[in-house]
């Protein structure tokens, strides 16, 4: 059974940071790119960034790039979302997914395969 289990949400003031974490289990993790995603209530699923199997591509939404990084360890089957500098336009529910295509970053969410249940933000001023 595959399993994506985000965590490391919460509470953050803005201007802090918060770091991601996802943690994989039932697929060989190496195998697949990893993508984050995030919903405020009211809105549309909205791509974050995604890095291909090896950790070669990356890729950022303009919203974020300069601010977040997203990293992996094929070693722990776990991807992270490194969060700098939060706005609270920041603030959704944020997902992790994972795409069979190991070298495609794309943006799309169709192309991802496995979805977590999600790990909440929120950002006062």
């Amino acid at each position: 059974q595959v399993q994506l289990v985000e965590s490391g949400g919460g509470l953050a003031l803005a201007g802090t940071s918060l770091t991601l974490s996802c943690a994989v289990s039932g697929l060989t993790f190496s195998n697949y790119a990893m993508g984050w995603f995030r919903q405020a209530p009211g809105k549309e699923r909205e791509f974050i960034a995604t890095i291909s199997r090896i950790d070669v591509l990356t890729s950022y939404a303009d919203s974020v790039k300069g601010r977040f990084t997203i990293s992996r360890d094929n070693t722990e089957n776990t991807v992270y979302l490194q969060m700098n500098n939060l706005k609270t336009d920041d603030a959704a529910v944020y997902y992790c997914a994972a795409n069979p295509r190991g070298f495609e970053v794309a943006r799309d969410p169709l192309r991802f395969e496995f979805w977590g249940q999600g790990t909440r933000v929120i950002v006062s001023s």
